[in-house]
C-alpha cells in the first residue's frame, strides 16, 4: 500500500514520528509537506495537494496532521470519493477505516502525542473496510456506501 503523508508546522513533530515508523516498518510512504521547518506550508495547502493524489489512486491512503486535525479533514473532505477523519484515539482511527471506509486519518499535533499517533496510524493502515462488524452491520456499510456514492453524484453533477 503506498501512502502519503503531509503536516504543517503545527503537526511536523508528530508526522517526523509517524514517518519513523513507517520506515522502520517497511511503508512504501512519500512525505508530501512540510519538509521542514524554515519552509513551512499551510495546512490547506498540505491538504489540497494531497488529497486529489488519493482522489486519483496515486496513494491508497494519506496521514494528514495539523493542529487539530479539522483543517486538513476540512480540506481534504472537498475533494470527491476522499474520505477524511479527523481522530483523536486508537478506536476512532479503527472505526474510521472499519465503518467509514476513510482513506485519510487526520490528526492533530496539539493534541495526540507521537506516540499515540503512531498506535493511531499502525491500526489506521491494518483495519480493512468492515472488519470485524457483525454481517449485519457490514451488509448496512455496504448500503450506505451506495446511498453516499448517490449522494456524490447529486452534488458533482454525475
Amino acid at each position: 500500500m503506498k501512502i502519503a503523508i503531509g503536516s504543517d508546522k503545527s503537526g511536523f513533530d508528530v508526522k517526523e514520528a509517524v514517518k519513523a515508523w513507517l520506515a522502520e516498518n517497511g511503508c512504501d510512504f512519500d512525505d508530501l509537506g512540510t519538509v521542514e521547518l524554515e519552509q513551512v506550508h499551510p495546512y490547506y495547502q498540505v491538504a489540497s495537494e494531497v488529497a486529489p493524489l488519493v482522489q486519483q489512486g496515486v496513494y491508497e491512503r494519506a496521514i494528514l496532521i495539523c493542529g487539530t486535525g479539522a483543517g486538513m479533514c476540512v480540506v481534504a473532505n472537498k475533494f470527491r470519493g476522499v474520505y477524511a477523519v479527523a481522530c483523536e484515539s486508537v478506536y476512532a482511527a479503527k472505526m474510521a477505516r472499519a465503518i467509514n471506509n476513510a482513506s485519510i486519518l487526520c490528526m492533530g499535533g496539539w493534541i495526540v502525542g507521537p506516540e499515540m499517533a503512531v498506535e493511531m496510524v499502525r491500526t489506521f493502515l491494518n483495519t480493512a473496510w468492515c472488519q470485524d462488524l457483525e454481517d449485519w452491520r457490514a451488509a448496512n456499510m455496504h448500503r450506505f456506501a451506495e446511498k453516499l456514492n448517490a449522494i456524490e453524484d447529486g452534488i458533482y453533477g454525475d
